[in-house]
């Protein structure tokens, strides 16, 4: 599994020139800070509170209203150098006056000075907050790539991982001839949709697309119907392909739990062994199905526990 060695960020001169027409943005000042970087998709309007570093922690765009225009024309002296002060401290990357408001010269004055940008929109508040938000959320949060392939088996998000020739792609093959959906193939780009949940889908180049030894890149939604493919796919469980071991002494029971973490999110985690005369797609189909209903609360390790547990009982009493 591979992760992004730096939290996803993005500078605000991007911001500017990717969404500055969608969101009617104006730079007032501040131009030489827009190198400053958003690292939070959460959008902070402070109202009556004091603008400074401690509200403004983890990289915050901040909104400015009449509440806060307001306060900041009441501050006293010692009040506006501890504002510039903290505008120095790079905790606010940049400020949005909403609802086509004017910003005074002393405002514009200590944006420049601290090369913070100030930028105006005609936007009311509420709709520039929800629309930027939704834009950052996209763009900032946390995101992984694994090399494997992502299906859709019986309604169960199954990413499947192995060394390069294990044979992931001719499984998903003969998983998606009866039935299952690719969602991506070799590469698969991992999202959190939730704080516990995880999202997967491939890049737009190889979308649909996988490439078979033997046969070259072929296009499955060309060659089984739309039904076969889906956009992406929220993950339910990983599946790990590794060589036989005839030494190694596998799960037979299914009573141990494994977890495989992925950006803090542990998915249930299946290592299935690969060796001749084994039907591997048949494996993940059902492996695919008893996770589900696994979900549904339908348990077959335990109920056979209980019931081996039972018998040993009875068999003592007697």
């Amino acid at each position: 599994m591979k992760n992004l060695s730096n939290a996803p960020q993005i500078q605000v001169s991007e911001l500017y020139s990717t969404w500055g027409k969608e969101l009617h943005l104006n730079l007032i000042a501040g131009q030489k800070g827009c190198s400053k970087k958003i690292t939070s998709h959460e959008i902070l309007k402070p109202g009556n509170i004091s603008i400074d570093s401690k509200t403004a922690k983890n990289g915050k765009v901040q909104i400015l209203g009449r509440v806060e225009l307001k306060h900041f024309h009441t501050m006293s002296a010692g009040e506006k150098r501890e504002f510039t002060d903290s505008l120095l401290s790079d905790h606010i990357p940049c400020f949005i006056l909403s609802k086509g408001l004017v910003a005074e010269a002393p405002l514009v004055k200590i944006c420049q000075k601290t090369k913070t940008p100030l930028f105006s929109t005609g936007l009311f508040t509420g709709k520039l907050i929800t629309n930027l938000e939704s834009l950052l959320r996209k763009r900032l949060t946390p995101f992984t790539t694994a090399h494997g392939v992502l299906l859709d088996v019986y309604g169960v998000g199954v990413l499947i991982l192995g060394e390069s020739g294990i044979g992931k792609s001719e499984s998903a093959l003969d998983l998606i001839n009866r039935g299952s959906k690719l969602i991506s193939d070799d590469i698969v780009e991992i999202r959190k949709s939730t704080p516990s949940r995880l999202s997967g889908k491939g890049p737009e180049r190889t979308m649909h697309l996988m490439e078979i030894r033997g046969v070259g890149i072929i296009n499955i939604k060309d060659l089984f119907g739309n039904a076969s493919v889906m956009d992406k796919r929220e993950i339910d469980m990983v599946i790990e392909l590794v060589q036989w071991n005839p030494d190694k002494e596998y799960d037979r029971l299914g009573l141990d739990v494994k977890t495989f973490p992925i950006l803090n999110v542990d998915l249930p985690y299946l290592q299935i062994p690969v060796s001749p005369g084994r039907n591997t797609a048949t494996i993940i189909e059902v492996a695919a199905r008893n996770q589900s209903l696994k979900l549904s609360g339908i348990h077959s390790a335990e109920k056979f526990r209980a019931r081996h547990s039972k018998l040993l009982l009875n068999k003592k009493n007697q």
